[in-house]
């Protein structure tokens, strides 16, 4: 999202491209074409620089935010994937890549930081043991959670500074966890498995698992909406569902949220992205018969 502008990016995997949406006009402004297998989109407004990380080629494609002129292609090896700008605001961005593909066990993976201005890497690459999927950055410190469904379903925990993994957290019986949502205040991780479907809830002091909700199917991402304490997961069957925080409700009861409904979206349409500033979730749906591709823009109710 550009705020600034008002552009939502959409990385329109299935005919290799990137769509800008004019969200004040409602339309699709323009698309960038010729990526390959386009998966992470991230915007740097310090540095006015839009990235896009290519699965195809492994590579994340900059470019310069006001006109959307290309600006220079860095090569990371394999399956570049999502892409997640650092909290301190520094103008490095952090992009998840390597391994056999997504969710798939074998070639090791990876998280790099590169500097938004110029496109390069600032230091080592942390290793991981498959490719990394859904990836979220500690603000008051310097962890970074990821999900790694193709080593034994795992969460990693990285130290950003020392560039090392320094613990593995684990939900046994549960498999093919992708989306994560990061509460820091609230200390849990939150993690969607599809296997079965479940909302994992983890005590960010030590991963101990608070929690296992029922979820709906083929979740692809967690949002965490802090000024109504809800949880919003979008899945592949075709639902948003929501969940409600207690929030500062007292005793270990209280950090277990509860299920608060469900909203119908069209099956398919699993990722989106939720924007506080703007209070509004999109949800991307796919193409069907007689249905063009769209982004649905869902307002959330105020709290009771």
């Amino acid at each position: 999202m550009d705020l600034a502008r008002r552009r939502l990016f959409v990385a329109e995997l299935g005919n290799n491209s990137l769509g800008v949406v004019d969200l004040a006009a409602g339309v699709t402004a323009r698309r960038i074409r010729g990526l390959r297998e386009p998966q992470g989109v991230a915007y740097v407004p310090g540095a006015d620089i839009l990235l896009v990380a290519n699965a195809g080629d492994g590579t994340v494609e900059r470019y310069r935010g006001a006109d959307l002129v290309p600006l220079s292609r860095t090569l990371l090896g394999a399956d570049a994937d999502n892409l997640r700008p650092n909290p301190a605001d520094d103008g490095l961005v952090w992009v998840g890549h390597g391994g056999a593909g997504h969710g798939a066990a074998g070639a090791q993976g990876g998280l790099t930081a590169l500097d938004a201005a110029t496109g390069q890497s600032v230091a080592a690459t942390i290793p991981l043991p498959a490719h990394p999927e859904s990836f979220q950055l500690e603000t008051a410190g310097a962890r970074a959670f990821v999900n790694i469904p193709g080593a034994g379903d795992a969460v990693a925990i990285l130290d950003r500074a020392a560039r090392r993994q320094v613990a593995t957290w684990l939900v046994p019986g549960f498999r093919a966890n992708f989306p994560m949502a990061l509460d820091e205040r609230g200390g849990r991780l939150f993690v969607g498995f599809r296997g079965p479907p479940t909302l994992g809830v983890l005590d960010l002091t030590n991963g101990v698992v608070l929690a296992r909700l029922p979820l709906c199917g083929d979740v692809d991402d967690i949002f965490l909406d802090a000024r109504r304490h809800r949880l919003y997961a979008i899945c592949g069957e075709g639902v948003v569902e929501a969940f409600e925080d207690p929030g500062g409700a007292q005793g270990e009861t209280a950090r277990i949220p509860r299920h608060l409904g469900r909203v119908p979206t069209a099956v398919g349409a699993r990722t989106g992205l939720f924007v506080p500033e703007l209070d509004r979730l999109f949800v991307a749906v796919r193409a069907a018969p007689g249905e063009a591709a769209a982004v649905w823009v869902l307002r959330p109710e105020p709290p009771p």
